[in-house]
């Protein structure tokens, strides 16, 4: 068994602050989970702040998840609430539902909520020049996610920067960059790993198969599709 504190945790990502991610969301959401968790008998509160774990609490928290939703496969489409997702510059996921019209939202409970929050988008995405209302249509500007997701890239790229000292080097279509997997950066686009090089770095998207590779040289190659990532300073296998 080990202990969690809550307060310690907060110290831990105030001091490791990172672009588009908020300590005291992180740590909310910890605590939520652990709650959950509490509640299925898996940890033991035993203060404010303070939680008593077992040491397999990652695979019991599967298990819980496996059990609780019947065999059910989640899949998470974004990080963010719908409410924050209606005026972030970024991709999101209310982003994805204009360019579908809203087709599968039904007009009770969750889907009445993101059709307000659709609404709300939409003139955000006004205000920035992105869209143009036509009585009840939204007319959406060409490519607006990739504008969006660029936006939103070239803002957190400008403050790593201005922390970091290091050029900003993004990554034209196509193009392999490689470098040292420093640390990943969540945004409402997605999750982005930060490749370092010693002079410069580079935003990509994260996948996981680099989970477990902080600290190591890697090697990506970004195109329209997607990234296919290789381990060590040698071509070689694909690993995602």
């Amino acid at each position: 068994m080990k202990f969690l504190c809550a307060d310690h945790h907060l110290a831990i990502e105030q001091g490791q602050a990172k672009a588009g991610r908020d300590p005291q969301e992180v740590v909310a959401a910890h605590v939520r989970r652990l709650e959950a968790l509490r509640r299925a008998g898996i940890v033991q509160r035993v203060a404010e702040g303070l939680w008593k774990v077992p040491d397999d609490l990652a695979e019991r928290g599967r298990q819980y998840d496996a059990h609780r939703l019947g065999g059910v496969a989640v899949e998470l489409k974004s990080h963010l609430p719908i409410e924050r997702q209606t005026r972030v510059i970024g991709a999101t996921w209310l982003d994805q539902q204009l360019i579908g019209g809203g087709e599968g939202l039904r007009d009770l409970g969750f889907g009445s909520d993101a059709k307000q929050a659709l609404q709300q988008r939409a003139d955000f995405l006004e205000e920035l020049g992105l869209a143009q209302r036509r009585g009840q249509r939204v007319i959406l500007a060409r490519n607006l996610q990739r504008t969006l997701r660029n936006q939103e890239l070239a803002r957190t790229a400008k403050d790593i920067a201005a922390e970091t000292g290091l050029e900003h080097r993004a990554p034209a279509d196509g193009q392999r960059v490689a470098g040292i997997y420093r640390r990943s950066v969540m945004l409402a686009s997605g999750r982005y790993a930060m490749l370092v090089d010693g002079l410069g770095f580079s935003l990509v998207p994260w996948r996981p198969v680099i989970e477990k590779l902080l600290g190591q040289q890697l090697a990506a190659t970004v195109n329209s599709g997607g990234v296919s990532w290789e381990v060590g300073r040698a071509r070689g296998p694909s690993v995602g």
